[in-house]
């Protein structure tokens, strides 16, 4: 019997400023010789999984760390005047698109999505909650609508759909992994902020943190239902916790203490493992 040829994703979570813990990890699992066919992501996960897929390699990595100890809040949640006054006639959104637009353009070494070094799918979610998979066309529209939080950033507009955040319908798209043909998936999730007191400060703070929670819960869920034959390995995240996902000005700190986490983990055989239930379970400090 003709064996078929098996391939490893990389999926990467969406989170926020808490994308950053994905690229500790990603550089040590790329020391490691860990090998991906292709890369899937979401919401931040989607600019990670974009910028990785145009140098997927250890030089890549590490300046996909040097973009992310550099860029600030204001870099991508930018408040004008004109996102201000949309606001009052009731556009529907908080912040001008503008600042991240900039950032992924400034940065992306590719126009369009098939033109990356691997193949990379984008998760984006339409009005009625359903996923959209993007693997082909404009990259920088591609992460803009994946990374649209509903009420803080426009939708984005593509191929005449009106797309919003892929956390809403798949923020980690470890099914849609499977279905691309992926036999091995390794999921690079972000956590959440499990040892905060109180609700951070701010309407965007507070609907990032509750859209983490709701990424958090979502993830158990999917990881239950893989199919068995999926080979399946989540790399632990950050625990106790307390940076929102807000917060940017970790980014140096998080990725440092994602670095040493993962080489602790391979080290005792992580990549050995298949997540098991309850290895994420809700939890508290």
């Amino acid at each position: 019997m003709m064996q078929t040829e098996q391939k490893t994703a990389f999926v990467f979570a969406g989170g926020g400023s808490l994308g950053a813990i994905q690229v500790g990890m990603l550089g040590v699992l790329l020391s490691a010789g860990l090998q991906r066919d292709f890369v899937i992501g979401t919401s931040v996960g989607a600019l990670n999984a974009c910028y990785f897929a145009g140098a997927p390699n250890a030089e890549g990595a590490a300046r996909l760390a040097e973009i992310w100890s550099s860029v600030r809040r204001s870099d991508i949640f930018s408040f004008t005047f004109a996102s201000g006054f949309g606001i009052l006639r009731n556009q529907g959104h908080f912040v001008d698109p503008g600042g991240l637009r900039r950032l992924i353009e400034t940065n992306l070494p590719y126009a369009r999505l098939e033109d990356a070094a691997i193949p990379v799918h984008v998760c984006a979610t339409d009005v009625q909650g359903m996923p959209v998979l993007l693997s082909k066309g404009p990259a920088i529209d591609a992460v803009l609508a994946s990374a649209a939080i509903s009420g803080i950033f426009p939708p984005v507009r593509i191929d005449g759909q009106a797309l919003m955040d892929g956390a809403i319908a798949a923020n980690t798209p470890i099914r849609v992994a499977a279905d691309l043909g992926a036999s091995r998936i390794i999921v690079l999730p972000t956590g959440y902020s499990c040892a905060v007191k109180e609700p951070p400060k701010g309407a965007i703070a507070r609907t990032l943190h509750a859209i983490n929670l709701l990424i958090a819960w979502q993830l158990i869920r999917d990881l239950d239902l893989v199919p068995d034959e999926i080979d399946v390995t989540v790399v632990p995240t950050l625990c106790p916790l307390t940076v929102s996902p807000y917060d940017f000005s970790a980014s140096h700190h998080l990725m440092q203490r994602a670095a040493d986490g993962t080489r602790k983990w391979l080290d005792s055989g992580g990549l050995s493992r298949r997540w098991r239930p309850g290895q994420l379970q809700a939890h508290s400090h």
